[in-house]
């Protein structure tokens, strides 16, 4: 075994014992999750390969941890061709044992916040490769938000939307810290291709750099042990694109032999409103020459409760509890509780399903809850007890033991879901005929005012409707969403509403997109 080879496998024992040392909470909170060797590896080896085979490597890596990409620098690259390597650890935790370990090499590791580091002459660098710490904005607190929005317009013009996770303004800032000409390799979740926060990332790679190169992994074969996401490579070089300049896009497999390989020109992918779509088969024509879901319904997502387990009981708790059944109201179980498409409901509205699920929704003021329904009051002081009440939705609602309001839907889709379903198909649409509202695993179709004046004067069409989202393609669904780790896929309102549909032979309508919403308002 070479002493590569063994720093290699102290450095994966080292890792694994840290881990263990903490909360999968406290990893989450930080975004910690480590490269597996065999990536590390195959990310390194790729990039250097864009440098050409003689550079010599002035190499950085921003969230260093324990030094998976270093490691796999001194696997793939003689040390004849690296000048200097450099990495910056905010966590201690990982930061001190890893100086240890790598002290006998070059590697120069400092601790610090990179996002508030400043870069000198001597550190900056020609390969950075990083796999940054995914840590979604509501972990980010509210002056470090600001402060890095403020950092990121100063440094680039841009300004990152407030949903942007902490990766995004790690990619943004690494700029500064690169020679011109250098190349970067950035693990990252392949969500900013498609969401809406991830517009001024994309900005960025088509603008500021040349974007060379985007690979995205199938999200079927998870990267990480222990972390639910889809991830992609995104290589750039540090100078602005050349005219005429086209992108490699790739899915699947390595990068070294991936399942698909196309090349786009920036043109294309400004035109593109989600990237992921351009690693699938879809040549459907422009979306603004068809109708879609939204012009058809209004749509949003199931009401949130703050806490499921307090606020929804059975018939059977409400009884034992002797709670008053006027502030309960019917509710659907989730999805994986749900073995029906088309819900009955008994002459009482409640739905005709193995057990019966009630929301707890009461807007008296506490007083007049105390004076006139005792049993309610004891119940409610226990949600006081277990902290419920100082959640973050119940603290927003006066009283916290309120709902919102939301109308019972008569058709509804699953938020998310797998394609490993015992249906094969991840997402679902429900006809509703109780009286009974949703959580927030749904999402809630309403239809527009003239789409309702049809189904009122034809019944039968909600039905026709229902059976045909249900008979969709899968991938019309599936190109629309979001795709995470594992293969789990989710729909937000806004992308069920842009879901294209042909349905005009239903509801006899043959005006263009550009006017429907005129139409059915």
């Amino acid at each position: 075994m070479s002493n590569i080879e063994e720093l290699e496998r102290r450095r994966l024992k080292l890792q694994v014992r840290l881990d263990a040392a903490k909360t999968q909470f406290e990893r989450n909170q930080m975004g910690q999750f480590a490269t597996p060797t065999k990536l590390a590896t195959e990310i390194v080896g790729y990039g250097q390969s864009l440098l050409g085979s003689h550079a010599k490597l002035q190499f950085f890596d921003p969230a260093i941890g324990t030094g998976s990409f270093y490691s796999a620098l001194l696997s793939c690259v003689p040390t004849s061709r690296i000048k200097s390597a450099f990495g910056i650890e905010v966590d201690p935790h990982y930061g001190l044992p890893a100086l240890d370990l790598w002290r006998k090499t070059n590697l120069r590791l400092q601790f610090g916040d990179f996002t508030k580091a400043i870069p000198a002459k001597n550190e900056l660098a020609n390969f950075v490769v990083c796999n940054p710490p995914y840590v979604r904005h509501h972990h980010l607190h509210g002056e470090d938000k600001l402060r890095l929005r403020a950092l990121i317009e100063q440094q680039t013009g841009i300004r990152l939307s407030g949903l942007a996770g902490l990766y995004c303004y790690f990619l943004l800032l690494s700029q500064r810290w690169m020679l011109p000409s250098g190349i970067a390799g950035w693990l990252i979740p392949s969500e900013f291709m498609d969401v809406n926060y991830g517009d001024e990332v994309k900005a960025f790679l088509l603008n500021r750099v040349t974007l060379l190169h985007i690979h995205r992994f199938d999200p079927a074969e998870v990267q990480f042990d222990d972390a639910l996401v889809s991830s992609a490579v995104v290589w750039f070089r540090n100078e602005p694109p050349p005219p005429n300049h086209v992108v490699r896009f790739s899915f699947g497999g390595t990068l070294a032999t991936p399942r698909q390989d196309r090349f786009f020109s920036l043109n294309d992918l400004r035109a593109a409103p989600k990237w992921s779509r351009l690693l699938t088969n879809d040549l459907s024509p422009p979306l603004n020459d068809r109708p879609v879901l939204g012009d058809f319904f209004r749509i949003q997502r199931g009401l949130a409760t703050g806490s499921n387990e307090f606020f929804v009981l059975s018939e059977e708790q409400i009884k034992d509890r002797q709670l008053p059944q006027k502030f309960f109201s019917p509710i659907l179980p989730s999805p994986r509780y749900l073995p029906v498409d088309e819900v009955k409901s008994n002459p009482s509205g409640i739905p005709v399903l193995k057990q019966s699920l009630f929301l707890l929704d009461c807007d008296l003021p506490e007083e007049t809850v105390q004076d006139r329904y005792p049993n309610l009051w004891k119940y409610l002081e226990r949600g006081v007890d277990a902290g419920v009440s100082q959640r973050y939705l119940c603290q927003h609602r006066s009283p916290w033991y309120s709902q919102e309001r939301r109308s019972p839907p008569q058709l509804l889709c699953t938020y998310m879901g797998r394609t490993t379903t015992s249906k094969g198909r991840p997402f679902r649409f429900i006809l509703n005929h109780s009286k009974a509202v949703a959580a927030n695993v749904y999402l809630l179709l309403y239809p527009r005012p003239k789409m309702e004046r049809m189904i009122r004067d034809r019944p039968s069409l909600l039905r026709e409707l229902w059976r045909y989202l249900n008979n969709l393609p899968i991938d019309s669904l599936t190109s629309e969403g979001r795709v995470y780790g594992g293969g789990l896929y989710k729909l937000e309102p806004r992308e069920l509403a842009n879901l294209p549909i042909e349905i005009q032979h239903m509801v006899d309508c043959k005006a263009k997109r550009r006017r429907q919403h005129a139409l059915f308002e």
